[in-house]
């Protein structure tokens, strides 16, 4: 009997501890979420809009605590989702982005391109996919000085797939090259941004947790947020309420506990959990190994489920060492769960046999490898918007406004930022800002 999934449909105040407040102090904008999306957003926001105050809220006492920095570390090329959705627009145009500005900034990154290894079986998936990037249209903003193919990709047989990757099993007999894949330094990445974000006089409060949301619709619209910080200062928890014109939920695993805050119960936006756990590898098996290998989706057949896993596939890291991950495992919302916490936070450890469970999916391809070698790494939580068997789900990029009659005081929400949302993460932020922000306020002037 298959084990029903259950969503975390709570919001931030679910328990009613925290009563309403009135503001004691007012800001333009308020980022809650300091991973990745949310530093950039909050950069781009100070950048566009240098004479607005702009405060970044993080819970933890570091920033890209949670799905930032437990990832493959991967700079995706755009090749697996549906070409007009927001995971592919936002991944070429973010691919393109992050590069360049990993090479001005000179956060480590190397662009080591890609295989994506099939057998006979899987061989018109891999054409299907080469086809479709060939025909591949640049997205918005694309920079066409910089890159002359949006999304280059090579067919090859099973013979010069392993002229690229010797160890591939004999039955590969069919590859897709993407050159344009890479990985970056997501550590060095995340001390740019917030760099970024305090040199241009943002303000980012750590250890600080958004406890309750409410729409003010009297004088002038906004939100008021209500934080708690973590510090002896404030040992009983007392809340501190701010007044917000523009609120971004960029709060990853929390996300949707966010926008549940100011939405009925009957309307409430669950989450889904899907912990995925890494392995380091020191064997034999994987002689001359310089570029990243996915296995061609085992349910490629099938179609939607597909998307919820890329399969157990081998990255490097910047000193050249090989990982393999990540697989799925699907989290069920405990009956007392209150918090995105209360799920996954307890789920963060593997153990070596975990790792080496990792041995059969791995096997399948480089036939060479052995369990002994396959040791624990780390795990990372990918938050889900549908559960498992569910069709193709996109990126959500959702406005509700404090005052709905006039559409002012916009809340944007960033719900389900999984893969690729490293690559995609200054892309997102340029679509808020310059495509959804700029016009709104342009309206109203």
């Amino acid at each position: 009997m298959q084990t029903v999934i259950r969503g975390l449909t709570t919001s931030l105040n679910s328990a009613g501890r925290y009563k309403f407040k009135s503001p004691e102090a007012a800001v333009d904008h308020i980022v809650i979420g300091g991973g990745v999306v949310g530093l950039a957003v909050a950069r781009a926001l100070l950048r566009r809009f240098p004479d607005k105050s702009t405060i970044l809220i993080e819970r933890h006492t570091r920033l890209g605590e949670e799905t930032s920095s437990r990832n493959s570390e991967v700079i995706h090329a755009g090749l697996y989702y549906p070409p007009n959705s927001l995971k592919t627009r936002l991944c070429l145009r973010g691919r393109q982005m992050l590069y360049a500005y990993c090479a001005k900034h000179n956060v480590p990154f190397q662009r080591l391109g890609k295989l994506v290894v099939g057998r006979e079986e899987q061989r018109g998936y891999l054409t299907t996919l080469h086809a479709k990037a060939r025909v591949m249209s640049a997205p918005p903003r694309w920079d066409d000085s910089t890159h002359t193919q949006v999304l280059p990709t090579e067919m090859l047989n099973g013979d010069a797939a392993r002229e690229r990757v010797p160890n591939l099993a004999r039955e590969i007999t069919a590859a897709l090259w993407s050159p344009s894949t890479g990985i970056v330094d997501s550590a060095t990445l995340l001390c740019h941004l917030e760099k970024d974000v305090e040199e241009a006089a943002g303000i980012i409060a750590y250890a600080t947790r958004a406890v309750r949301i409410d729409a003010s619709t009297e004088g002038e619209p906004g939100w008021i947020v209500q934080t708690v910080t973590s510090s002896k200062e404030n040992a009983a928890g007392n809340p501190d309420a701010t007044f917000a014109r523009l609120l971004i939920n960029a709060a990853g695993l929390g996300a949707t506990s966010v926008l549940n805050e100011i939405l009925p119960p009957s309307r409430r936006v669950p989450l889904y959990y899907a912990r995925g756990a890494y392995a380091t590898y020191r064997g034999p098996g994987i002689r001359r190994i310089s570029h990243l290998v996915y296995p061609a989706e085992e349910a490629s057949a099938i179609k939607g489920a597909s998307f919820h896993s890329l399969g157990t596939h081998l990255t490097l890291d910047m000193a050249g060492n090989v990982r393999f991950g990540p697989d799925i495992d699907w989290l069920s919302v405990p009956h007392s769960a209150t918090r995105d916490e209360d799920v996954w936070e307890a789920h963060l450890s593997t153990d070596a046999q975990r790792a080496r469970s990792m041995y059969a999916a791995v096997s399948r391809y480089l036939p060479g490898v052995e369990p002994e070698g396959f040791q624990p790494d780390y795990v990372g939580i990918r938050p889900k918007l549908a559960p498992p068997g569910a069709p193709f789900q996109d990126f959500v990029v959702r406005t509700d406004y404090a005052d709905e009659r006039d559409g002012t005081a916009p809340m944007i929400s960033l719900l389900g930022i999984e893969s690729p949302g490293l690559t995609s993460s200054l892309a997102l932020a340029e679509m808020i800002v310059e495509d959804m922000l700029v016009g709104m306020f342009e309206r109203r002037s």
